[in-house]
């Protein structure tokens, strides 16, 4: 347990705007490339920084966007943009790797 609790002490926290990872590298803007339930891998951008996500946090942003609260009530609201997220966890050499990822409204 003490283990877990060190662990949590490590973590860091980002808000910024969820990318499609894929457009980004084909077009070099984050405004075009807006996250979509459809996109496989994602960038945040927060201020003048872009980071990465890894692997797992790319699931865990897959399955953020497929989930976000106000789905029920508006079945278009995973299609908005931009899509804003707060992200809790570690920057592991440039790639963050999320706890945590909530989608904002």
């Amino acid at each position: 347990m003490l283990g877990a609790f060190a662990a949590l002490g490590l973590a860091e926290t980002w808000t910024g705007t969820l990318v499609d990872a894929t457009c980004y590298e084909k077009n070099k803007d984050a405004a075009a490339c807006g996250a979509k339930v459809e996109s496989t891998a994602f960038l945040l951008t927060s201020g003048d920084k872009i980071y990465k996500l890894d692997e797992a946090s790319n699931q865990r942003a897959l399955q953020a966007m497929k989930s976000r609260a106000d789905r029920a009530n508006n079945p278009d609201a995973t299609k908005a943009e931009p899509v804003n997220a707060k992200i809790t966890g570690e920057l592991k050499g440039e790639h963050i790797h999320a706890e945590t990822i909530e989608i904002q409204q």
